[in-house]
């Protein structure tokens, strides 16, 4: 093995170090499934393995891998081999506060598409606009979605996840 392929292998292993917890966190809020946010992280790195081309930057490097779960992810959900394995409860979580993992379960029983965007905006820190354009949508549509979202939550927080308030 040659002095590049050593060098590019420490580089694939320190962006695999760096992202695994954020494609991981990103692939379960788009997913709500851990087997099949676990299948999309495989599927990332190897993207992320034969891409060719060196990042701009750090945050070109960041939108680079968000945009490939991202498309990952609606691949998996697209499939027609595609089962829900885990219901969302049992999905083992980092967070070691109650409340904490009580809201991040209210997070991931939104819609796929507000799911998205809190964790784009509260999870990763991207502003509406970025997340206008990582997920090809317009910036007013990810307000739109980002305030139902808010919305969705604080009702169901507030009054539970029964219909028949």
């Amino acid at each position: 093995m040659g002095s590049n392929d050593t060098n590019r292998n420490e580089n694939l292993a320190m962006l695999v170090n760096k992202y695994s917890d954020m494609v991981l966190r990103l692939a379960l809020s788009h997913l709500g499934n851990l087997a099949d946010a676990q299948d999309v992280c495989q599927e990332v790195y190897i993207k992320l393995f034969k891409h060719q081309n060196p990042f701009n930057d750090s945050e070109h490097e960041k939108a680079w891998i968000i945009r490939v779960t991202i498309n990952t992810c609606i691949d998996v959900s697209r499939s027609p081999w595609k089962r829900w394995f885990s219901p969302l409860e049992k999905i083992p979580l980092p967070n070691a506060h109650k409340e904490s993992m009580e809201i991040v379960i209210f997070v991931l029983k939104l819609p796929r598409k507000y799911r998205l965007v809190i964790h784009l905006y509260y999870y990763e820190g991207y502003k509406t606009a970025e997340i206008a354009e990582l997920l090809n949508l317009k910036e007013s549509t990810v307000r739109t979605q980002l305030k139902r979202a808010k919305e969705l939550l604080k009702e169901k927080i507030m009054g539970g996840f029964d219909d028949d308030h």
